[in-house]
């Protein structure tokens, strides 16, 4: 059975998502393929699979096949320059950068890769697929757009670069659901800072931004202090009989994964439902339990690596994220912010989490 070695760079909440999506695809009954697992981190945090302290020494004496960077936002041009040279396949948490970091050096450190993904893993949710599909086949044209993508980090004690990390994700189902290759092009931008978040006094939490995505106007709100997730893209598309066509998807609500999709027409006063996609009473085995889209992405990953075979979902490329980080990098100049808002004048108590749900 052919063999393929993955390295994990950062075993904290997302590296271990990843370790479970990774061992639940190995073997005869997954990928077809043995699976052999290491990490690298700051500190060795487990037993269970080989550690190396040093990332030069694990890419020499591994010789990983693939290298997931799942380390914290802020560390990841550290770790992506460092894979300069390497010639295998990189999967990477979002966002690629951070505002500080030098894209030019980091896209550079990455060219002699045989491929990069960004983790954008609401490409592979159910609702997703359908929604893109149908807008293809049946030649809609967007008209507006509004997304809201909002959750609760407030005392979150996991280092973050801020909401940048958030409103990737309907920047880029946004991009990705509507027709043509039109970029989001941002013209105003208003956001909030706070001292949510270990990372700083007054770290971006908050942005709300109007853009435009060809000749549609969009809206977006994004949020790491919302109080409650929410994740919502609601759309109008033009058919070609000149109809008004509405979707809105709504992602990992109440759980992670449990995400759902309805696209509608108005006839005479009544609406009548074209497509319906709902995922939220789907049965998951507990071992797979939030990490059903993320899956989705690491065996496509597996097997591209593995037999060269063409994505079911296509990878948000390196020329993508460079594209999108330069996006955010632009939304997090240009903002106009209030504040900071001060959600711990007394200090910070660190207390241990105990509710990951919320936090993912």
């Amino acid at each position: 059975m052919t063999k393929l070695k993955v390295l994990i760079a950062g075993m904290g909440y997302a590296g271990s998502r990843f370790l479970t999506a990774l061992r639940s695809l190995d073997g005869s009954q997954g990928m077809g393929a043995e699976l052999e697992l290491a990490y690298h981190a700051r500190r060795k945090s487990r037993e269970d699979i080989p550690y190396f302290a040093s990332l030069e020494q694990a890419l020499a004496d591994f010789t990983p096949d693939v290298v997931i960077v799942a380390v914290t936002d802020s560390a990841h041009a550290e770790v992506l320059t460092g894979l300069a040279g390497y010639e295998g396949f990189v999967l990477a948490e979002k966002p690629l950068t951070s505002i500080h970091d030098d894209l030019d050096d980091v896209a550079d450190s990455l060219r002699h890769t045989c491929g990069f993904a960004l983790d954008l893993v609401e490409r592979y949710s159910d609702a997703t697929m359908a929604l893109r599909d149908y807008v293809r086949r049946h030649d809609l044209r967007l008209v507006r757009a509004h997304a809201t993508w909002g959750k609760d980090r407030i005392n979150d004690h996991r280092p973050t670069v801020g909401v940048t990390s958030e409103v990737i994700h309907s920047l880029d189902l946004l991009r990705w659901i509507a027709p043509g290759t039109d970029a989001v092009e941002p013209r105003d931008v208003v956001g909030v800072v706070s001292d949510f978040s270990i990372s700083g006094p007054a770290v971006l939490d908050s942005i709300a931004l109007t853009a435009t995505l060809g000749a549609a106007p969009v809206t977006v709100y994004s949020s790491f202090t919302n109080i409650t997730r929410q994740r919502t893209v609601d759309c109008t598309f033009r058919a070609p009989d000149g109809r008004l066509v509405y979707a809105t998807a709504v992602y990992d609500t109440p759980v992670w994964d449990a995400d759902y999709l309805r696209i509608w027409q108005r006839e005479q006063g009544r609406e009548e439902t074209l497509c319906e996609v709902d995922t939220r009473h789907h049965q998951v085995p507990d071992h797979l339990s939030a990490i059903v889209k993320l899956r989705r992405l690491v065996a496509d990953v597996l097997r591209y690596v593995h037999c060269r075979e063409t994505p079911e979902v296509a990878f948000a490329d390196l020329a993508e994220s460079v594209q999108l980080q330069q996006l955010l990098n632009t939304i997090e100049t240009t903002a106009r912010v209030t504040g900071p808002a001060r959600y711990f004048p007394g200090g910070r108590e660190v207390t241990a989490e105990v509710d990951w749900e919320r936090l993912g």
